[in-house]
């Protein structure tokens, strides 16, 4: 889709009131306990498919059982995750996400310890890896969905010259327009109703 360009008009259904949902807000503490690219991803499999055993995400993730058992305990630790006990049927763990998302305060970039800035720049870093690597699995997999759903995406970019203020106004405006649609119900008929994942990349570009 094309650069600094209007995206395509669509019908949608008519917004709700918000829905704020249930975010952790990171101290320097729970960061570091957080900013490891295995842990990050552990935590995003819960919050995206559900509840799941060390082994399922061992599977799921390519690693070993033993490496996401002891990384599981240490989210859990952390209090990112927690027992899932209505899912066990056996002797095995189950784990499910303790929040529907998880906040950085812009602060920790400049927080007078080296290991908690290192940590938060790690953190920005593996979200926006993850980022991309969504994108291209997508990319990867497009002709096994349908031309409504692939009109039904966007990969476009824009660009504006805003204050930092008027940049962050635009920034809660968007996070509560995708929230108001959280708790939508699918169109009446629709049979085509998936999961969908939208990412906000918001940055001052540098001039030269």
């Amino acid at each position: 889709m094309p650069d600094d360009s209007e995206p395509h008009p669509t019908t949608a259904p008519t917004p709700v009131t918000p829905t704020t949902p249930k975010v952790r807000h990171l101290d320097a503490h729970t960061l570091r306990g957080l900013a490891h690219p295995l842990r990050m991803r552990l935590l995003a499999a819960l919050r995206h498919d559900g509840p799941a055993t060390a082994s399922q995400l061992a599977e799921r993730l390519g690693e070993s059982s033993g490496a996401t058992s002891y990384h599981l305990r240490q989210l859990a630790a952390h209090g990112f995750v927690e027992d899932a006990p209505e899912h066990g049927k056996g002797r095995e763990r189950w784990w499910r996400a303790a929040h529907e998302g998880t906040a950085l305060d812009d602060t920790l970039m400049d927080d007078a310890d080296p290991a908690t800035r290192s940590a938060a720049e790690m953190f920005l870093h593996e979200i926006a890896t993850t980022h991309a690597q969504e994108m291209n699995a997508w990319l990867s997999s497009t002709h096994n969905w349908s031309t409504e759903w692939r009109r039904g995406t966007d990969l476009s970019d824009f660009t504006l010259r805003l204050t930092s203020g008027q940049t962050q106004e635009l920034i809660g405006k968007l996070h509560d327009l995708i929230n108001s649609y959280r708790d939508l119900a699918p169109a009446e008929g629709a049979e085509d109703a998936a999961t969908v994942r939208f990412h906000t990349h918001a940055f001052p570009r540098n001039s030269g």
